[in-house]
C-alpha cells in the first residue's frame, strides 16, 4: 500500500494543474467526419478495398487541415501487410457416429473459416471433444486440457469464463473475476489455446448473453472476406478450422452423443473439470480465395517543444465490415458509431490540441486498420511503432462516441488496472460526474478494442466513456438505447449517421480525454499499471530499456 501511495503522490506532483478553460471540441467536425466516413460512398470501409483508399485519403486531408505533421518517419501512413481469405464452396458440416447424424448448415447453424493461408480446408472424421471453457491457466490451477491429446481432433468450447454468471465482478468475486470477463473468456484466446494444444478444429458454442451479441453479429462478422496479418509461416501454427455453432445445434450434437449439454456445461464451471470425448466425428470442407495486399494505418503528430521523443497517444480504428448481410435491401455496414465517430474524434482532438498551443511532449494521433478483424492494425503498430513504446507515456483509445446526450456517469473498461484512472477521477468530478461500475463487465470490452494491443506491450491506455445514466431519462433510458443499438444496429447496415444525434455526451467525454492527454503532454509524469495488473512487468522493462 505504501508503494502505491508514493507512486500516486509522485504522479500528482508531476502533473500540471488542471486547466480551467474547456478545450475547443468542434461538434461540427464530429458531425462532418462521421457523416462523411459512414456514407455509402465509402462502402463500409473494409480494409484493402476501394473504401479504404477513400478513407485514407480523406483522413490525411483532415489531419493536414488540423495542423498535424506526418507521424511515421515523415510519412502519413504505415503499411500493414494483410492477407484476405474468403471461404467458398462450403459444404454442410456433419457429425456422425451418434444416435443420428447431425448436419450443420453454413451460416444458419455454423460459421467456419481458417487463419491458415491454404487453398482448401478439409476435416475428415475429426474426433469431437468437449473441453469446457477451453482454458489453460496455470496461475489459477485450471487446465481444461489436462491429460488430453487433441492433435487432429476438433474441440467444442463454451464462450466466456466459468464464473460469468456471478452477480459480482472483480478479483474478489471469483477465480476468473466473476461477471467481469478476463482474457480467458475471449474467443480470440480460446482459438489461440486450441492451436497451442494442436487441435485441428475449434468450435465455440454461441450463446447470446455470455457472447455479448446475437448470432446475426457472428454471421455478419465471420462470413465473407476475413483478414489476417500476412506473416512468413502463413499461420500454419493455427488450427485448420475455427468457427461458431448455434446453441440449439450444440444441444442437438450432445444429445446425438448421448450427453446432456446443460449438465456438462454446469460441470465445466467447476475447478477440476476434465474434457469429455463425444464419441462423434466431424467432417466438412471449404475452399479459400486468397488475396495479399497492404492496408494502412494513418499516423499524425504534433511535435513536442522540450521532450519531443516522449509521446502521448490517441488511437481509433477507421475500418468497419464493408458489405454484409442485407437488411431491408441495404448491404453496406456503414459503421457510423463503430467507428466513424471515434475516427472523427481523432480529427476533433487534433484541432483542439492545435488551438490549445504547443505541448512539452509530442502528441500522436493514430487511425488504425482492421480492428474488426481482431485488432490487427493496432497489433501491427504496437509491434512496429512509429514512436518507441518505452517512450510512449500513455494515452486514450476512442471506439464509439456517445450520441445519446450528456450523462451523469463515466465507465472505465477494465477498471483497477492503471494510474490513468486516478488522473481521470478529478477531471470527472469537475464535470459533476461519477465513475460507475461497468454495466456489462461480462462483455469483456477491455479485450475488444485497440487499446488492448498497446496494453499487452505495456503502454497504459484509457478505455472509457459515458455510462448509461443519461441526464435526460436516467439509467432506464440509457439501458433501452444501449439494448436497441446492440440488437438493431451493431455490426449491421442500420449503424448509419443520424443528423438528430445529441453530441453533448461526446463532448463531455472528449473534454476528459483532452484534459488527461494535455496533462500528460505538458507534464513529466510516467503513469504506470497498478502492481496487480498483468501488464506492469513488461511496462517496467520497456521503460528501463528506454532510459
Amino acid at each position: 500500500m505504501r508503494s502505491i501511495l508514493c507512486s500516486l503522490a509522485a504522479l500528482i506532483v508531476a502533473t500540471p494543474a488542471l486547466a480551467q478553460t474547456a478545450p475547443q471540441i468542434s461538434v461540427e467536425t464530429l458531425k462532418s467526419v462521421t457523416k462523411e466516413l459512414s456514407s455509402d460512398a465509402y462502402e463500409g470501409r473494409a480494409p484493402t478495398t476501394a473504401g479504404e483508399k477513400k478513407t485514407i485519403d480523406y483522413l490525411v486531408k483532415r489531419f493536414q487541415a488540423a495542423g498535424l505533421k506526418p507521424g511515421n518517419k515523415g510519412q502519413w501512413t504505415q503499411d500493414v501487410p494483410m492477407v484476405e481469405i474468403t471461404a467458398g464452396n462450403v459444404s454442410a458440416f456433419t457429425a456422425t457416429g451418434g444416435k443420428a447424424p447431425v448436419t450443420f448448415n453454413y451460416r444458419t447453424d455454423i460459421v467456419a473459416g481458417t487463419y491458415r493461408v491454404v487453398p482448401k480446408i478439409e476435416l475428415k472424421n475429426s474426433d469431437l471433444v468437449f473441453v469446457g471453457y477451453g482454458i489453460n491457466a496455470p496461475e489459477k490451477g485450471w487446465n481444461d486440457y489436462a491429460g488430453l491429446d487433441v492433435k487432429g481432433k476438433t474441440v467444442v468450447i463454451l464462450v466466456n469464463d466459468p464464473d460469468w454468471q456471478t452477480k459480482e465482478a472483480g478479483a474478489q468475486a471469483g477465480l476468473f473475476e466473476g461477471r467481469a470477463m478476463t482474457y480467458y473468456g475471449r474467443w480470440t484466446y480460446k482459438f489461440e489455446e486450441a492451436a497451442r494444444q494442436g487441435a485441428a478444429g475449434a468450435i465455440i458454442v454461441h450463446d447470446t448473453e455470455p457472447a455479448a451479441y446475437g448470432w446475426s453479429v457472428v454471421q455478419s462478422s465471420w462470413t465473407g472476406a476475413q483478414y489476417e496479418l500476412d506473416v512468413p509461416n502463413n499461420h500454419m501454427d493455427q488450427s485448420e478450422m475455427v468457427g461458431w455453432i448455434q446453441l440449439a445445434k450444440a444441444k442437438e450434437l450432445f444429445a446425438a452423443a448421448g450427453k446432456d449439454f446443460d449438465q456438462l456445461s454446469a460441470a465445466a464451471k467447476q475447478k477440476g473439470f476434465r474434457a469429455v470425448p463425444l464419441g462423434l466425428k466431424l467432417s466438412g470442407s471449404f475452399s479459400n480465395e486468397i488475396k495479399r495486399s497492404m492496408s494502412k494505418n494513418v499516423v499524425g503528430m504534433l511535435p513536442g517543444t522540450t521532450a519531443p521523443d516522449e509521446v502521448v497517444l490517441y488511437s481509433a480504428h477507421w475500418d468497419h465490415l464493408g458489405r454484409c448481410d442485407p437488411v431491408d435491401g441495404d448491404d453496406i455496414c456503414n459503421g457510423a458509431s463503430d467507428n466513424a465517430s471515434g475516427t472523427a474524434a481523432l480529427v476533433a482532438m487534433a484541432e483542439a490540441y492545435r488551438a490549445g498551443g504547443p505541448t512539452r511532449r509530442s502528441v500522436a494521433f493514430v487511425a488504425v486498420t482492421a480492428e474488426e478483424s481482431g485488432l490487427l492494425g493496432s497489433q501491427y503498430y504496437a509491434a512496429n511503432p512509429a514512436f518507441p513504446l518505452g517512450k510512449t507515456v500513455g494515452g486514450v483509445n476512442m471506439d464509439g462516441l456517445n450520441t445519446l446526450g450528456a450523462t451523469r456517469d463515466f465507465e472505465i473498461a477494465g477498471a483497477g488496472k492503471s494510474e490513468l484512472e486516478d488522473m481521470v477521477k478529478p477531471l470527472l468530478a469537475a464535470q459533476g460526474r461519477t465513475v460507475s461500475a461497468e454495466a456489462t463487465p461480462e462483455k469483456g470490452h477491455y479485450y475488444r478494442s485497440d487499446h488492448f494491443s498497446f496494453a499487452k506491450l505495456g503502454v497504459p491506455m484509457l478505455s472509457g466513456g459515458s455510462g448509461l445514466d443519461l441526464v435526460n431519462g436516467g439509467t432506464a433510458a440509457g439501458e433501452r438505447a444501449s439494448a436497441d443499438y446492440l440488437k438493431n444496429r451493431y455490426h449491421g447496415p442500420k449503424d448509419e449517421y443520424d443528423p438528430n444525434w445529441n453530441w453533448d455526451g461526446a463532448v463531455q467525454d472528449l473534454t476528459i480525454y483532452y484534459q488527461l492527454g494535455r496533462q500528460l503532454a505538458d507534464g513529466n509524469a510516467w503513469p504506470n499499471w497498478y502492481p496487480s495488473a498483468e501488464f506492469k512487468a513488461i511496462r517496467d522493462k520497456s521503460r528501463q530499456e528506454a532510459k
